[in-house]
């Protein structure tokens, strides 16, 4: 057991949080008895990604356990209201834990997302294992070559995995994917569309869209960049807000400190407050960052100027806001490539340009011009029929 698995498990306990727990030991059972497919997604975003997926699926008279690693996708999914799907936490990745999840919910298939290849569930798994958007990075690959039998032993048991790029899908075969288990290239988070809640009219009414920029799922080491920028572009623009929404919730005491030290107004949502007075609105929530795409004309997409990859430009491309970015954007490099081939994104690697960027695109209509060039750009020709044709496939093989 990781040291992180066991300080959450330590955590529950102390919580009292007895349903988690015995979601992370593998001890939950379903109130009907069935055979189920296994669908895993990290978090929010791959979950939101894989959707259409679940959807067709369940449409099919499939019946799903979906597990996820966050209590807030958790909350997310059962949102849905899913037919013949069932969510709960992940178990961790321990044989007994794994084995008792298999075993209890009468798993027939295993389907799983993006980089989230683990051994233990994929090597007793009995039935037909999937991968979709598989992500395999360079440095990844170099740590599984340290494990190279394992490795090809997991992969070997692979029925069919769809990278999500070109390279992921050249690494996954060069691990010792067999030829056979290889789909085509295809992008789960291309299908992403924006949920049907909008923000309500008290909020709406706070922000004019065009002045209002948002720094999307940011990191440590990256809001000092956004705020220097920020409080610059306020002698020039003083009526611009900026919705600030940290990756990790749990930050937002430290965060709410430095933007008090830039000497900037804050609000934050968890707290109720009202932004309208505040220069800086702080949502430290969990699940609404479509409502913060919706309100913004311009977002920032964080993880970006550090060393994380970058996040998705799909979410904020959906809402035609217009996308900035750091030069770090190597999880979705294929669809910066793309954008900037396109001149639909902008890179703006530090404060300087961050700041002149926001004054050079300070209208509704260049905002939207930039953000609809994007959205262009990423709805790329999706053949999500064949993709279900080939999970359809696989599944029944």
């Amino acid at each position: 057991m990781t040291i992180l698995a066991a300080k959450e498990l330590a955590a529950r306990i102390w919580a009292r949080d007895q349903h988690a727990l015995r979601a992370r030991l593998g001890l939950l059972r379903p109130t009907q008895q069935r055979d189920r497919i296994w669908l895993h997604a990290a978090s929010n975003g791959e979950l939101a990604s894989v959707r259409p997926v679940i959807g067709a699926l369940c449409a099919q008279g499939r019946s799903l356990l979906i597990t996820v690693n966050t209590d807030s996708a958790v909350e997310m999914a059962k949102g849905w209201e899913l037919k013949d799907a069932e969510i709960c936490l992940a178990p961790i990745d321990l044989p007994g834990p794994t084995r008792r999840l298999l075993r209890n919910w009468q798993i027939t298939a295993h389907i799983t997302l993006e980089s989230d290849l683990w051994p233990i569930r994929i090597l007793n798994t009995s039935g037909p294992v999937l991968v979709l958007g598989g992500r395999l990075t360079a440095r990844s690959a170099k740590g599984w070559a340290k494990f190279d039998a394992l490795v090809r032993r997991m992969l070997a048991r692979v029925t069919y995995l769809s990278a999500q790029d070109n390279a992921s899908a050249q690494r996954f075969a060069q691990a010792g994917l067999p030829e056979r288990a290889q789909g085509p290239v295809f992008d789960l988070k291309a299908l992403y569309s924006p949920p049907h809640t909008q923000p309500n009219a008290p909020l709406t009414h706070c922000f004019n869209r065009s002045d209002t920029w948002l720094a999307a799922s940011t990191h440590d080491g990256e809001e000092d960049t956004i705020l220097t920028a920020h409080k610059n572009a306020l002698a020039t623009r003083p009526n611009l807000k900026l919705i600030l929404a940290p990756r990790h919730p749990k930050r937002a005491d430290e965060i709410e400190k430095l933007i008090n030290n830039y000497g900037l107004t804050c609000a934050r949502r968890s707290r109720g407050e009202d932004p309208t007075p505040a220069q800086v609105y702080l949502v430290d929530t969990f699940g609404e960052m479509h409502l913060w795409y919706a309100l913004a004309g311009v977002t920032f997409v964080a993880g970006s100027l550090t060393d994380r990859g970058g996040h998705t430009p799909y979410e904020p491309a959906a809402f035609c806001s217009a996308i900035l970015h750091g030069p770090d954007t190597g999880n979705f490099r294929a669809a910066y490539e793309r954008l900037t081939d396109a001149d639909a994104a902008r890179c703006t690697p530090d404060a300087q340009t961050l700041y002149d960027t926001l004054l050079a695109i300070d209208t509704a209509d260049e905002q939207a011009k930039l953000g609809q060039a994007a959205q262009n750009v990423l709805h790329q020709d999706t053949d999500f029929d064949g993709l279900l044709r080939d999970i359809t496939s696989a599944l029944d093989a």
